[in-house]
């Protein structure tokens, strides 16, 4: 019985390490291909889109490579559904074994059983083992004993039958974990026919491109001018209202200390002078100074916000990760930051937001509530809105046909302005996040860390 349980332990164990092993159940297995295979979708939309125009894009590289990760990604999950599944087989198997061991025990001690009573069956040995008993209590024992006896044997063939049972369930389930594995199996081996076809049209998309490099390194350059100019208006923006808020509290401020002086001097010829104990005059007025924490408001943004503000500003710190897309549908297309160019090997690339790939007619949208604090044209960039949220600014452009202005309060997922066409005429959105830190510091910080997987 001991060794029985060890086994069981064991593979329940093994199971339970493989399950850790992949780090997902099956729902989160199938929830998350489900997820994959819509983005895949979208991005072979996005890639129809671009194909319209005949000549390779970046727009279309941008739609393959996104593709291929999703591809891969699916690829992955499906290798982590077969290792969940052989997991889920070792331990069915181990399981048949031992109620195949169980069984054939319970089948030995009824062989047993019956062998005893077969040597025993004539009513006359019963009898006499009854009529032997020493007392008529003895007797009464010894009919119990027969009776459990009797019991004993059918809970045996209960015990056969129900186990009997259980191998039968227990190789079901394993057959169609086979028969489900296999057919993952089979999935793999495509979505790797497929990845290989992906691979080439994106190599093939990037050999075209690399032909057209010349031409690709003098739009990066001018792409880089505009976005020095963004950036540069984006900065200046953030810039301006950390100076209004230091004004603004420090106006507070002053008003506040005139009021208190007015009081005390009010206070004085009211009757505030007091003679101390001692016979010597004290005067109940004391130097007035200002808001300490209006007049820290000079040299930290933060500490000019009212408890409103305060609390907006925790609410975007608490939702990083799990913030909402700046459009409905897209994916990255330009990372955040420093990076070598996808076709241009020689040309670095440094963008202080991302570049968001959307569907035509995609409608740009507030990722947290906020107020606009600038709506203007950056050459180049169309449109640009920024949002304040607290410390947090959030800043849109590439923007057309934008539906808010300078002061308006916006809620979450609120349209702010339509996705406009790039050169390649393909909905491309840039979209920036900065924070004011300590000593009102002011820096870009990667948005993809922030937004949520697109669902």
């Amino acid at each position: 019985m001991r060794i029985k349980l060890f086994i069981i332990c064991f593979f329940t164990t093994l199971h339970a390490f493989a399950q850790q092993g992949s780090g997902y159940s099956r729902d989160e297995l199938e929830r998350r291909k489900q997820q994959i295979q819509a983005e895949i979708e979208e991005a072979q939309h996005q890639l129809d889109e671009t194909k319209k125009n005949k000549n390779a894009t970046m727009g279309q590289l941008h739609a393959l490579e996104n593709k291929l990760a999703a591809r891969q990604r699916l690829i992955n999950n499906v290798n982590d559904e077969i290792d969940n599944i052989s997991s889920n087989i070792q331990t069915s198997a181990g399981e048949v074994v031992i109620l195949r061991e169980t069984l054939e025990k319970y089948k030995i001690r009824y062989a047993q059983s019956i062998r005893y009573s077969f040597e025993s069956r004539s009513s006359f040995g019963m009898l006499a083992y009854m009529f032997s008993s020493s007392s008529f209590n003895d007797a009464l024992r010894r009919m119990q004993y027969l009776k459990k006896f009797r019991d004993y044997r059918k809970q045996q063939v209960e015990q056969i039958r129900i186990t009997q049972a259980q191998i039968e369930h227990k190789i079901g389930i394993l057959n169609a974990e086979k028969a489900q594995k296999d057919e993952l199996l089979s999935t793999q081996m495509q979505q790797k026919q497929v990845l290989q076809k992906e691979t080439d049209e994106t190599n093939h998309v990037v050999q075209e491109l690399k032909g057209k490099e010349k031409e690709l390194v003098g739009n990066i350059e001018k792409n880089k001018k505009i976005a020095k100019r963004l950036d540069k208006a984006i900065s200046d923006i953030i810039r301006r209202e950390i100076e209004i808020a230091r004004k603004k509290a420090q106006d507070e401020a002053n008003k506040k200390a005139e009021e208190d002086k007015r009081a005390g001097i009010n206070t004085a010829k009211s009757g505030g002078i007091k003679v101390s104990s001692g016979g010597t005059i004290a005067n109940n007025t004391t130097n007035i100074t200002a808001n300490p924490k209006a007049t820290a408001a000079g040299s930290n943004y933060s500490l000019s916000f009212t408890p409103e503000v305060t609390a907006l500003s925790n609410n975007f710190l608490a939702n990083k990760g799990n913030l909402p897309w700046p459009v409905e549908k897209g994916f990255i297309a330009e990372r955040f930051g420093k990076h070598q160019h996808a076709v241009a090997e020689k040309v670095t690339v440094d963008n202080e937001g991302i570049e968001i790939q959307t569907s035509a007619g995609a409608t740009a949208r507030a990722i947290f509530d906020g107020q606009v604090v600038s709506v203007s044209y950056i050459p180049g960039m169309g449109q640009l809105v920024v949002l304040k949220h607290g410390e947090f600014f959030t800043a849109y452009s590439r923007l057309e046909n934008v539906v808010v202005k300078k002061g308006d309060n916006v809620r979450l997922k609120q349209g702010l302005g339509s996705v406009m066409l790039n050169d390649d005429n393909i909905p491309m959105m840039h979209f920036e996040l900065w924070r004011v830190g300590k000593g009102d510091k002011m820096a870009p910080v990667d948005p993809s860390g922030w937004i949520a997987p697109m669902r």
